[in-house]
């Protein structure tokens, strides 16, 4: 019995002004990938779920292309088909596709239950997360901070870069003063906001509030990277500079010049799961932290990223925090209590992402 794709699309509600560096937010759309076996009910599901201005395949014929690919992948008539290979029909440019076909693959290939990795994490042993403080004025920001610590996170992300300066150097200086018992680890992330010529002396302010590491000071591709990540006082994590980067040795060798102290994977814009997989084998390789990081995913696409984590031997928190920002995400096993994400196999999920009788529209 041949393998057969299909594909539908939702639009996903913030319940909440979700403010990024590259704007306001409203809403944010995901094509979801079906594959099953010819007359059989079972299916696994997958999520594509470009960010655009971000994405390397985002744009206004993103769905033309999928469904391409679809219709693609159903001529070819597979009769068996690994997660592994999904690259040897997907171009590597449309990074979000790979990520769902191997996540529907993967799911199939374990009986359709929304488990792809029988791992530690969905027999239930939790993997501890950030807490992730979104943009906006004093007031929002630090109300944020005061639920997620009381909600027991001990590690915080803040975005930098988008504020006045003097203004994120004062919430940085709040959470010090009153959370200074507390223990609280900072991580910050400019989206590439710095300029080349004052990024350092921020970073050298920056760092007198012991931040634990600063995802993209400066733009992707600048000529600055190295001489930056050499002499920043705050240890430095890759993330948008990994975007666009296929090849082993061309991987391998942004790690050894710029010799980033974290790499920060998006299996979404990173080209997929065994890329990921990829970029921590040459990251270990090299004594290069990373952590998963989840972007604006669904619970389907974050259930994916979660058991991939879930592989690892995990030992600093994880960017998996975002499964409650939507008025209309699937309900799932997924759960966030005391700064930890857990798996929770007696919770169902949505019936429109698990029961196979019910019919979505294509687009």
């Amino acid at each position: 019995m041949s393998l057969r794709a299909t594909y539908f699309k939702r639009v996903f509600e913030f319940n909440f002004k979700a403010r990024t560096s590259r704007g306001l937010m409203r809403d944010k759309t995901s094509w979801f990938i079906k594959v099953s076996r010819e007359n059989t009910n079972i299916f696994g599901i997958g999520e594509a779920g470009p960010l655009a201005g971000l994405s390397v395949d985002a744009g206004p014929d993103f769905e033309e292309k999928l469904s391409g690919v679809v219709d693609s992948f159903n001529t070819a008539n597979y009769e068996n088909l690994s997660w592994e290979n999904v690259r040897s029909f997907v171009p590597s440019s449309l990074p979000s596709i790979i990520f769902a076909f191997e996540t529907a693959l993967l799911d199939l290939a374990n009986g359709g239950r929304r488990v792809l990795f029988d791992n530690d994490f969905v027999k239930g042993k939790p993997i501890p997360i950030n807490g992730l403080i979104w943009m906006g004025d004093m007031d929002f920001m630090m109300g944020q901070i005061s639920i997620k610590i009381s909600d027991g996170f001990r590690c915080i992300k803040l975005k930098v870069g988008g504020l006045d300066f003097d203004r994120e150097c004062d919430v940085l200086n709040y959470i010090r003063k009153r959370y200074f018992r507390d223990n609280i680890v900072i991580r910050l992330d400019a989206n590439g906001a710095f300029k080349p010529d004052d990024a350092l002396y921020k970073l050298e302010q920056l760092s007198r509030f012991g931040v634990h590491s600063i995802e993209q000071p400066i733009k992707p591709g600048s000529p600055h990277l190295e001489e930056l990540c050499r002499k920043s006082p705050i240890p430095i994590a890759l993330d948008e500079e990994l975007i666009g980067k296929y090849e082993t040795s061309e991987m391998a060798g942004l790690l050894d010049r710029a010799k980033p102290r974290f790499i920060v994977l998006k299996p979404m814009l990173h080209g997929g799961i065994k890329h990921c997989q990829e970029w921590i084998r040459l990251a270990e390789d090299r004594n290069i932290g990373w952590w998963l990081t989840s972007s604006l995913e669904s619970s389907i696409g974050l259930n994916a990223i979660a058991q991939l984590t879930g592989n690892y031997n995990i030992t600093i928190p994880q960017g998996l925090g975002t499964g409650k920002i939507y008025e209309n995400n699937f309900e799932s096993p997924l759960e966030v209590s005391n700064g930890e994400l857990f798996y929770f196999s007696k919770y169902p999920w949505d019936p429109l992402v698990s029961e196979p009788d019910i019919n979505l529209p294509l687009s």
